[in-house]
């Protein structure tokens, strides 16, 4: 691996052991070349409710996450569309992750997202939501809207794109992230 390679930390916003989201993010690792290296995290189902009662004292898995995302150099989040939104689990550690007010491991944060579904808008509306939260909370969101309509589809056995259209989608995302990141060290 490249010692200036980007470390992204993928996120999945599904809890489904057969998550397409995750499979997209296993997808993205596999196309990574040796300028990107792609963390998947997996402590989503862990972390607990946000409380502002528990702010102060946060438990293992919410420090976990926060050490996880400020180690990474950018994002990326892969999320299925719930009644028209981000899954409540996601948009929660998002919620920790941008806390203490002031101190959040998010802010300045290069983040991409990828949206997913087996219907044939591909979690069009919770991207939007999800890049509307990461903004907020002071990531930087970058790239072009990624849908991946068809989610059920989309892989091929081997666990990457089918379709060279999404192949080079993944690829421009990463891109996008990479060249974010170096911008900023520029």
């Amino acid at each position: 691996m490249n010692a200036a390679a980007v470390r992204v930390l993928a996120v999945s916003g599904s809890l489904r052991a057969g998550s397409y989201n995750s499979a997209v993010l296993r997808a993205a690792a596999s196309l990574a070349g040796p300028e990107v290296k792609i963390e998947l995290w997996d402590g989503l189902a862990a972390v607990p409710p946000f409380s502002e009662d528990d702010e102060a004292t946060p438990i293992a898995a919410v420090e976990a996450l926060r050490a996880a995302i400020g180690a990474s150099d950018a994002l990326l989040i892969a999320t299925p569309e719930y009644n028209s939104s981000v899954p409540g689990q996601l948009k929660n550690a998002l919620d920790w992750a941008s806390r203490p007010y002031g101190a959040s491991v998010l802010s300045g944060k290069a983040a991409a997202v990828i949206g997913t579904s087996p219907g044939r808008f591909g979690g069009k509306l919770a991207q939007a939501e999800l890049r509307k939260v990461l903004t907020t909370c002071g990531a930087e969101v970058v790239g072009d809207e990624l849908t991946v309509p068809k989610a059920n589809e989309a892989l091929g056995e081997d666990g990457l794109p089918v379709s060279e259209e999404l192949r080079t989608a993944l690829l421009t995302l990463l891109g996008a992230l990479a060249d974010a990141v170096r911008a900023k060290t520029a």
